[in-house]
């Protein structure tokens, strides 16, 4: 393969991999723990906690805050699974990237 060609496929592979990145960034990753569900952008903004107050007491502040943490770092590895879904293929053998 001549260094055009090389170029010509790289440039073609990091198109695709701007196509895939924007299409995860744009997409709702939702996470629900109990009483607290948080939605996330794929670009890892918060979108969205909401608390189901029904089941809450006064004195269930520290295990709501526990609750939202693990949603927090549920919905972030989902979208982490995701980018190394549709990233990764087009990455493979390529250390250090992500």
């Amino acid at each position: 393969m001549n260094m055009q060609a090389m170029l010509k496929q790289a440039q073609k592979m990091q198109k695709e991999m701007m196509e895939e990145k924007n299409k995860i960034d744009e997409k709702e990753f939702t996470s629900t723990s109990s009483i607290v569900t948080v939605i996330a952008m794929g670009n890892k903004t918060i979108k969205s906690i909401k608390i189901n107050a029904d089941n809450l007491e006064n004195d269930d502040i520290e295990m709501l805050e526990d609750m939202i943490l693990v949603a927090v770092n549920d919905v972030m590895k989902q979208i982490d699974k995701e980018v190394e879904e549709k990233m990764g293929k087009n990455l493979k053998g390529i250390p250090g990237i992500f």
